[in-house]
């Protein structure tokens, strides 16, 4: 299975196309956000991960998710099973309790299924805006 996309987001919609055919609309995308209050601060942002399985794999797998921050130390970690149809798409909603000690300052999601390769999204937390 392969990682198609991981993207924090602050919202996923789902609709149907002709086809039939599903259509999947991310909105809010972010890179970066401004701190809520001065640091240390606690976010809880919404990763959104888009899992391919081709149709001769089986469908079962362990999406894992480890967030690291700048000095390479693992700050959270989100392990889920899930299973797929081969040959389909599914998606994964990951939500982790990321706690900032400075800002600006990044923690970047190292995303795998199993034991495969990582897709590294990084989420910057900004000084607050006054």
């Amino acid at each position: 299975m392969d990682i198609v996309s991981a993207l924090f987001a602050e919202d996923l919609q789902l609709r149907e196309a002709p086809g039939p055919s599903t259509r999947i609309d991310l909105t809010g995308i972010q890179f970066s956000v401004a701190a809520p209050e001065p640091a240390p601060v606690t976010i809880t942002p919404h990763l959104i991960v888009l899992v391919r399985c081709r149709p001769d794999e089986d469908g079962n797998g362990v999406l894992v998710v480890e967030f690291v921050d700048e000095a390479g130390e693992q700050v959270a970690r989100n392990a889920s099973p899930f299973q797929v149809e081969p040959g389909k798409f599914t998606y994964r909603l990951v939500r982790a309790e990321l706690t900032y000690a400075t800002t600006p300052s990044t923690i970047e999601a190292h995303c795998r299924v199993g034991q495969g390769p990582a897709t590294v999204v990084p989420l910057t937390l900004l000084p607050p805006v006054e």
